[in-house]
């Protein structure tokens, strides 16, 4: 009997501090209300991620010297440092790290997606899971995407990327049919970033 796929899902978090997170919604919020907002969110994406069967859960924080908040914020959560000067390097480093952990699979989400239905992101472990697939997909209604899953690593999904356009996601799906992999895209939903 084939033992269950080890998948790792990933948060991608940064600290809840004024100034840092949510810029864009400043105003109509003040640097602390964002930063306080952005904090429940976090907390929500932790609660959506706890609930997960079969998969090993992880905040990916930044910055690095920060752990012993995330610790709070997520007991007992895998807690690993973003390390890099941009969000490429970064993400390929969380999701060759975990890869090469021993997980079978690793999906990276954001934290933006506090309404995102954990059936969604049941769905996408469940899907990574299946050796027949490379890559999983969750778009967002603004041309990004909340998650992306990986069975390999895949650096050549994220270089030279144009992040915070809506181009990400048509650009993610480009790239990985003409490398041949095997893709599923998930329902989309949307992210506070406005």
């Amino acid at each position: 009997m084939a033992r269950p796929a080890r998948i790792a899902v990933a948060i991608m978090a940064k600290t809840p501090a004024a100034g840092r997170v949510k810029t864009r919604l400043c105003p109509p919020l003040s640097p602390q209300a964002a930063a306080d907002l952005y904090r429940c969110f976090l907390l929500d994406k932790i609660g959506q991620v706890r609930a997960l069967a079969e998969a090993t859960p992880v905040v990916a924080f930044t910055p690095e010297n920060d752990r012993e908040i995330f610790q709070a914020l997520a007991p007992g959560f895998t807690l690993l440092p973003q390390r890099g000067p941009d969000l490429t390097v970064r993400l390929t480093g969380i999701l060759e790290h975990l890869l090469a952990a021993g997980h079978d699979g690793v999906l990276a989400t954001d934290s933006d997606t506090p309404t995102l239905p954990v059936a969604l992101l049941q769905e996408a472990v469940a899907r990574l899971s299946d050796p027949g697939i490379d890559v999983v997909l969750g778009p967002t209604e603004d041309g990004g995407y909340y998650l992306i899953g990986v069975r390999a690593p895949r650096p050549e999904l994220f270089v030279g990327m144009p992040w915070s356009t809506a181009a990400v996601f048509s650009e993610t799906v480009s790239r990985a049919r003409r490398l041949g992999l095997r893709l599923v895209e998930l329902p989309a939903w949307y992210d506070v970033d406005t």
